[in-house]
């Protein structure tokens, strides 16, 4: 499977089958840490649940569509990391990602947001890479200003977070203004 070496401590790869029961695992560890701000936690909590999310995203993989990597910190899978979409037409990237809190505040979505950046604009020849973030979601969009991101507005009324309507902050970065 495909894999790449963000740093001595990350690795991403490519999801595979294998993957389902931590992802099983991390949800029931942290589902109110991740519910907060995902709406899938309690829709997908069962092996089943992400052997199905991972098989449809091996194929929208193959199709061009997106990418979804597992994100493995010291060889332990702890989170997740994806291209949402891949808009060719657009030469756009939605990046998205989610982390077991035991894990937060050691830079390591900043990383790897940083690998996908290069990977967007060199493997895939993207010119603008995005991030959308629930307006009170302050770790996301922290993230977002220490890579360097510019807010390019909000959405208001963005998303339906299982009955809780969030305003999103949009952040982009573009090709020509990568640090």
């Amino acid at each position: 499977m495909f894999s790449q070496i963000v740093d001595q401590d990350i690795e991403l790869v490519l999801v595979q089958p294998s993957f389902a029961a931590r992802y099983v695992e991390l949800v029931n560890a942290h589902f109110d840490y991740l519910a907060q701000w995902l709406a899938w936690p309690p829709h997908c909590n069962t092996e089943a649940d992400f052997t199905d999310f991972i098989r449809r995203s091996l194929h929208d993989y193959a199709e061009g569509k997106s990418m979804v990597c597992g994100i493995f910190y010291r060889g332990q899978l702890v989170g997740n990391c994806s291209f949402n979409t891949l808009d060719h037409s657009l030469k756009t990237a939605d990046i998205g990602y989610w982390l077991a809190a035991d894990f937060q505040g050691q830079g390591i979505i900043t990383r790897v947001c940083r690998h996908l950046f290069r990977l967007a604009f060199d493997h895939f020849a993207m010119e603008k890479v995005v991030i959308s973030a629930a307006v009170d979601n302050t770790a996301s969009r922290a993230v977002a200003e220490r890579l360097g991101m510019t807010l390019e507005g909000v959405i208001t009324r963005s998303e339906n977070l299982n009955g809780r309507i969030l305003d999103h902050a949009i952040y982009a970065l573009h090709r020509d203004s990568e640090h």
